[in-house]
């Protein structure tokens, strides 16, 4: 499914936004353009996973690479905002047919060293975060033609989480959710729920029309889809995270809320993918490719 939204008239350089939506996963990807050149950038790409056979295919990548053939971009950058546990990542089907940076957050190594532990990845899985092209740390910037973006760590969810800033757009990843939906989980190896209301408190300290999208929606309560809220809207009525939350009763209220979750559905095959950048792990010496199935490892 493709979406749109309209760029804000009132920054200097907003990014014109398209958004794409992974219904089997509740996931959004979007494609960030520069209004005045042909440079784009692609966040939280969906690879198509059936669990049930191991099959692949690539319908919602296929639609971000023909929308950026269609207008002529230039792909630069194919961000992910974390290591996903939810969806695996199409960054490097899009890489070879269009090019662009594959990026992530620095801290990824620690999300390597706690998952290469759980997968039993011996010495050729590297835990230094080479499966990616760029590592970005707290306030680095890059460009996407002449948009400049800026990477925030934000974590809690997962220790390599970034928020991404570009212009009047700020892309969340699972930091936050629409306002009726609250924040992440932040219960998983490597989460922390103090952090994670900290990274909140940093995201809603910018200027309040700074336009949020958010990488999943759940529809709560029936509602129709959304994707984008603003920081005014999160600070007066975010269920987990408005202007009247203190970090203690937010932590309590998490940590009871994250015992009630059940785990993903594509969290085993999700993170040996996408802790190698969205490559498969290499094939056996009968050609195939196997991912594990580690037991009881989230008891």
């Amino acid at each position: 499914m493709i979406l749109s939204t309209d760029a804000a008239s009132d920054e200097a350089m907003p990014p014109d936004v398209s958004v794409f939506f992974d219904k089997p996963t509740s996931t959004f990807s979007y494609l960030v353009k520069d209004p005045f050149s042909k440079a784009c950038a692609i966040i939280d790409s969906v690879l198509n996973y059936e669990p049930e056979s191991g099959s692949v295919s690539y319908e919602g990548a296929d639609q971000l690479i023909a929308s950026v053939t269609k207008q002529g971009l230039e792909l630069v950058l194919l961000i992910e905002t974390h290591v996903h546990a939810d969806h695996l990542s199409a960054a490097p089907y899009i890489q070879a047919q269009l090019g662009g940076s594959i990026c992530i957050g620095a801290n990824i190594t620690q999300v390597q060293d706690a998952f290469g532990d759980i997968f039993n990845e011996g010495e050729h899985f590297k835990r230094d975060g080479s499966q990616f092209d760029q590592l970005l740390r707290d306030g680095d910037t890059y460009k996407i033609g002449g948009l400049t973006g800026t990477a925030m760590h934000t974590p809690g969810h997962t220790p390599a989480c970034m928020t991404h800033v570009i212009g009047d757009a700020v892309f969340v990843g699972d930091t936050l959710f629409m306002p009726d939906a609250g924040t992440a989980r932040a219960d998983f190896p490597g989460g922390d729920a103090r952090a994670l209301y900290q990274s909140t408190q940093r995201i809603l300290q910018l200027p309040g029309h700074y336009r949020l999208f958010i990488c999943h929606d759940y529809c709560p309560g029936g509602r129709a889809l959304e994707y984008e809220t603003t920081v005014a809207e999160e600070l007066a009525s975010n269920i987990h995270v408005n202007a009247n939350m203190t970090e203690d009763a937010f932590v309590a209220l998490r940590e009871i809320r994250d015992k009630q979750l059940t785990v993903p559905s594509l969290i085993l095959p999700a993170l040996q993918v996408n802790m190698r950048a969205g490559h498969f792990p290499a094939p056996e010496n009968n050609g195939r490719v196997y991912l594990k199935l580690p037991i009881n490892v989230f008891q």
